[in-house]
């Protein structure tokens, strides 16, 4: 049986089925072994985990401990009450008139950011002025409707994550930041900040950023001086706002100050850089990597959720799904008539009914007719998430073009 349990609860002779950590990778060989000495619980501990999973079958037990379907449980219900709590989207254009005009934002900020780390490889300094006009597409996008962009932030190749993370980040931030009511300003700000967080990996190796394995204890040292890599080089960018520059140097801090650079804690970190910690750690944990593949979109916010417990501001992690549904825009969802389909827009007033295009059968294992349908107009509803990789379905092919 799978259990959670507190860090403080941990003891030799237990097996670790899951560390429920999502940052910059945790340094284990394995993501599930047997504990057989405090100095690896005095590892974990280390690395911020307050509470994670373990099976009694294969090791020791704690009788009193909620069991992993029971925590499950309580985090579906508590999702089903934040969707319950809706926000206004204004919309200013179709999300047929906005999907191409999306694409090749897309593309064009992903070659951008590429070019960005190229460039200080060969230690050359970051230009704002060209970046800005790209900044300013990607937040009139999401702007005009975001349902167009925020599935492509979901597209990344193995070879290519660290750009498309950085895209993906950027166009996430500006989704929330909207969300949350800020000034246009403030957010174009905050997408500056989100496209940049992660310049200070054009000074990690590539053997260590592209490792296709666990990373020793050095090389995740390494990893995670990314951070204070990038601070330098945005303290040295002109141009650059003291907002774009807590984005970059907060993304990995959290609330109960077991992050890093600086173990900041509470309201020590800023809401900005609270803001890019959930960002960043959802477009993480639901991306595939080298070695692992990403959650779910719906699942990674369940983790979040959980998170919130300990690692970061549980109402702007309630505000965050709000902003991008429980079934997030790009999800692939199974539906009660057997269907299968991605999610193309949110209903404003009820998260749990997005507008989806279906296009294949999972009981009887074949393509149908493609067909649009919105959720709250039918009967039909969403019984749970899928991945595409299980049905071997090519996403892209399925979004607005």
């Amino acid at each position: 049986m799978i259990k959670k349990i507190g860090i403080d609860q941990l003891l030799p002779g237990m097996f670790v089925h899951d560390l429920n950590c999502g940052w910059l990778d945790h340094p284990f060989l394995k993501n599930k072994f047997y504990l057989r000495d405090e100095a690896t619980i005095a590892k974990i501990r280390a690395i911020g985990v307050r509470e994670l999973y373990i099976d009694t079958i294969r090791g020791a037990d704690v009788f009193a401990a909620r069991t992993q379907q029971e925590v499950s449980a309580d985090l579906d219900r508590q999702m089903l009450e934040i969707a319950s709590r809706q926000d206004d989207k204004p919309i200013s254009a179709e999300l047929s008139e906005e999907a191409a005009r999306a694409r090749r934002i897309h593309g064009e900020a992903n070659r951008v950011v590429r070019n960005i780390m190229g460039d200080l490889r060969l230690g050359l300094q970051i230009e704002v002025d060209k970046l800005e006009p790209m900044v300013e597409s990607m937040v009139d996008s999401v702007f005009r409707n975001q349902d167009a962009l925020l599935p492509l932030a979901r597209l990344k190749s193995h070879d290519s994550y660290t750009f498309e993370h950085s895209v993906g980040v950027c166009t996430l931030m500006t989704a929330f930041a909207r969300n949350l009511g800020l000034p246009r300003d403030e957010i174009r700000e905050l997408a500056m900040g989100a496209l940049l967080h992660d310049v200070g990996k054009a000074k990690v190796p590539d053997e260590i950023l592209n490792k296709p394995a666990k990373l020793s204890d050095a090389e995740f040292a390494t990893m995670k001086s990314h951070v204070v890599q990038s601070i330098i080089i945005l303290q040295h960018t002109p141009k650059i706002s003291a907002t774009a520059l807590e984005v970059a140097g907060q993304h990995h801090e959290r609330y109960d100050g077991s992050g890093y650079p600086n173990h900041l804690k509470g309201e020590g970190i800023t809401r900005h850089g609270q803001m890019a910690a959930i960002v960043d750690v959802y477009d993480a944990i639901s991306s595939d990597r080298i070695y692992h593949k990403g959650m779910p979109p719906t699942q990674a916010l369940k983790k979040l959720l959980e998170w919130s417990q300990h690692h970061f501001d549980p109402a702007l992690v309630q505000a965050f799904i709000r902003a991008i549904g429980i079934y997030p825009t790009g999800s692939l969802v199974r539906l009660e008539s057997g269907r299968l389909g991605v999610v193309v827009e949110q209903n404003e007033h009820n998260l749990l009914e997005p507008v989806v295009r279906v296009f294949y059968h999972a009981a009887k294992q074949y393509y149908i007719p493609p067909e649009t349908i919105d959720l709250a107009k039918v009967q039909d509803r969403v019984t749970g998430y899928e991945n595409y990789e299980k049905w071997n379905i090519d996403p892209y092919k399925w979004l607005p073009a």
